[in-house]
């Protein structure tokens, strides 16, 4: 991340970066990352990649031709039947790599997936990073496709650990602090058993103490409800999820203009008995420093315009005509799905539909993100605080989609069971703040630094002026501001589904052919 300063505010760029879309221009493509920008460095000495599907060869053309041979690369995946044509694929690739190890991660559920994105660094340097993001290791996910991407500092080894670390509690590490995301990425890395060992016994040396973030992941697990008692690690699924938004502050809302939480995600699944499931999701997402025993709406159907101060609710996910237009056009397809077919499914989209909005936006005057026709496969969940979304609560970058199997189900006996690994990181203002400054996040668009037109408050209360001695001299006594960005994936404001309207979906025939002249079948 970097920064700039101005007599009254500092400005930082996005925590989150979006990755080079390979067919959309340079100037639509200003601060965005490609993998070769991440792992051709010579410095790199062990490569730790977890994802839920890999093209082997892909991966190694993006290390440094010069020492490629020499880096050790850890493959990590959850195709653990020995029939699974991936795993054969990576099995018979491998096989051109003696660097290369696969590993198999461990799962028991019938419905799980290995489906975390992440990379591990460790660099000749005695550093290590940490990077996690929302896309499969194949060539497709990185060339046109909208992606993100959360980067940690280089981590120095911890050469020298003062006493008073050494003695402290685990569980006096914020949720938010380095030292909290050390803790819980252990946590997640230790659910794979001893697999991972010899990972899990170096990132321990690591400082993590410049990280700003709260780490949420899932593994396939089951965890009681009933007498939970504060944790210095965080939960899995969406239990983690709320403790970690339950220390967030927010604003009071207004009931004229209350906050709006978006979730926009590549893959809606079957979201079990309409409609208990997503009410929870929904109240855990709407939890706060300010009240964090959130109601659960009343309703599902969260109007925008609801006179209330609970959060509003949209999810943005891609139409057909938006697929057809895509970079890549039907292709791109294959990577979003939804399923509507069916009477239970057609129930789902009944109770969903008010919640939809576009993936593209041709509003007059729109603040252009410049991502409209590259499909998306990211997920972010991002709170807003008010409908004029112009600054942003918090937000959330994370490998899960809208489904049970990601962030887990409440069972019968008071267990949530979650089903599938899953790895995100939330950022908030707070994080960034320095001294006695007071921080704000709004979203950026097109680039990674937030600027003056990005922060748009002229609250008198934020520049007051005070009058000193005779001559009547005025200073000004304002607490300088930190300005952070959040770089945006998708157009503001957003634009409802028209009610003859459905998301697109994989497994249905298309007819009408895409820009390029394909049918989808």
């Amino acid at each position: 991340m970097s920064e700039f300063a101005t007599r009254d505010a500092r400005y930082v760029s996005s925590p989150v970066q979006l990755t080079w879309v390979k067919d959309l221009s340079t100037t639509q493509n200003i601060d965005a990352i490609k993998l070769k920008d991440i792992l051709c460095d010579p410095m790199i000495k062990e490569c730790w990649q977890f994802n839920y599907l890999f093209h082997l060869d892909f991966l190694m053309s993006a290390l440094d031709p010069d020492t490629r041979h020499l880096v050790q690369v850890r493959v990590v995946h959850g195709s653990w039947k020995r029939e699974d044509s991936n795993r054969i694929e990576l099995e018979e690739l491998s096989a051109a790599y003696p660097n290369v190890k696969l590993i198999t991660a461990y799962i028991p559920e019938a419905f799980g997936t290995h489906h975390s994105k992440m990379m591990i660094l460790i660099r000749h340097d005695d550093t290590a990073q940490v990077i996690i993001h929302t896309a499969n290791m194949i060539p497709r996910d990185w060339q046109n496709m909208t992606q993100a991407m959360w980067r940690s500092p280089l981590l120095p080894l911890q050469s020298l650990i003062p006493a008073s670390t050494k003695e402290r509690e685990p569980a006096a590490y914020p949720i938010g602090s380095g030292e909290r995301f050390k803790v819980d990425l252990l946590y997640y890395l230790n659910a794979y058993g001893n697999r991972l060992s010899d990972l899990t016994k170096q990132l321990v040396n690591y400082d993590f103490s410049s990280v700003r973030a709260a780490l949420i992941t899932s593994t396939p697990s089951r965890q009681k409800i009933k007498g939970r008692k504060p944790s210095h690690q965080t939960s899995f699924g969406w239990l983690g999820l709320g403790e970690v938004l339950s220390t967030i502050p927010i604003s009071p809302g207004d009931s004229a203009s209350p906050s709006n939480i978006v979730m926009q995600i590549s893959s809606i699944a079957t979201l079990g008995q309409y409609p208990r499931w997503i009410q929870q999701f929904q109240s855990t997402l709407s939890k706060s420093a300010t009240s964090s025993t959130a109601r659960t709406p009343t309703t599902f159907f969260a109007n925008r315009e609801a006179k209330t101060s609970s959060p509003t609710f949209n999810i943005i996910f891609p139409t057909p005509s938006e697929i057809r237009v895509s970079l890549d056009g039907y292709n791109s397809g294959g990577s979003i799905h939804t399923k509507i077919q069916s009477a239970a499914q057609q129930k789902q989209l009944a109770y969903l539909r008010p919640l939809f909005c576009h993936w593209m936006n041709d509003t007059p005057n729109r603040r252009r993100a410049e991502r409209n026709r590259a499909a998306p496969h990211i997920k972010t969940y991002i709170r807003f605080s008010d409908a004029s979304r112009e600054k942003i609560d918090w937000a959330m970058v994370t490998s899960a989609n809208l489904s049970t199997q990601a962030w887990g189900a409440l069972e019968k006996d008071g267990e949530v069971r979650v089903s599938s690994y899953e790895i995100g990181v939330v950022v908030w203002p707070e994080l960034y703040k320095e001294r006695d400054e007071e921080a704000v996040m709004v979203p950026v668009f097109g680039k990674d630094m937030p600027d003056d037109d990005d922060d748009d408050d002229d609250d008198d209360d934020e520049k007051s002026v005070s009058t000193r001695g005779e001559s009547g001299t005025k200073q000004e006594n304002a607490k300088k501001r930190a300005i952070v960005g959040f770089r945006m994936p998708y157009d503001l404001p957003l634009v409802p589904y028209q009610d003859n309207e459905d998301p697109w979906c994989a497994t249905m025939v298309h007819e009408e052919p895409d820009w390029r002249g394909v049918v989808w079948k």
